[in-house]
């Protein structure tokens, strides 16, 4: 079985702000994979389907953790304890500020990088889970980031965000057959976006 958690804050307050595009991700899947409803348990809103790869159907929960953001493990370590599922078999959607709006990489293990929903989920289940990193891009100075990561996208984001979550959900049986490098190629292949700085790109964006 395959878990696949978005991290994100709950309520409408938080639903179109940076932070949450793990939410807006996971949602996409359930939707173009036509999982079940969702409906709460182990501190989260779940829904539960399955994923059509070459070597058949694999089996996967999507766990969208009400927790906030920097609290997530608690969720997702209640939800790998229940099902018995190895970490290896958990992927993570969420935003990653160190990468240009609209990129998206893979990583397996690894640190935090200051992302304090990463930790949690480290905290609680180690390090050895798989990482989806949807780029959201950077403001350029360490304190501007708790706003910027709390703000709304602004309307000319949608040119890469609505891409950006179409290609995750629609490469997903590449992921759910364990391909993860390929899973990142294909994503990009699908939603491409320039590779540049983070840092700048957020600047010229507003």
């Amino acid at each position: 079985m395959l878990l696949i958690a978005g991290l994100g804050n709950p309520g409408a307050t938080y639903a179109k702000t940076r932070h949450n595009i793990g939410f807006m991700a996971v949602d996409e899947i359930a939707r173009r994979w036509n999982f079940g409803p969702f409906r709460s348990r182990f501190a989260s809103f779940t829904s539960e389907g399955s994923i059509a790869t070459p070597d058949g159907a694999v089996r996967a929960l999507i766990l969208k953790p009400q927790t906030f953001y920097n609290e997530s493990g608690r969720a997702v370590g209640e939800a790998l304890k229940f099902f018995k599922i190895e970490p290896e078999n958990l992927v993570v959607f969420y935003d990653e500020i160190d990468l240009a709006p609209g990129r998206f990489r893979m990583k397996a293990g690894g640190g935090a990088a200051g992302n304090n929903g990463v930790r949690s989920i480290t905290s609680h289940v180690g390090p050895y889970f798989r990482r989806a990193r949807l780029g959201t891009g950077h403001p350029g100075q360490k304190e501007l980031v708790h706003g910027h990561v709390l703000s709304e996208f602004h309307k000319a984001d949608q040119k890469w965000v609505e891409p950006l979550i179409a290609a995750v959900a629609e490469a997903l049986p590449i992921l759910a057959a364990g391909e993860d490098e390929k899973y990142q190629t294909e994503v990009m292949r699908l939603a491409p976006a320039e590779k540049t700085d983070p840092r700048k790109a957020t600047r010229d964006a507003t």
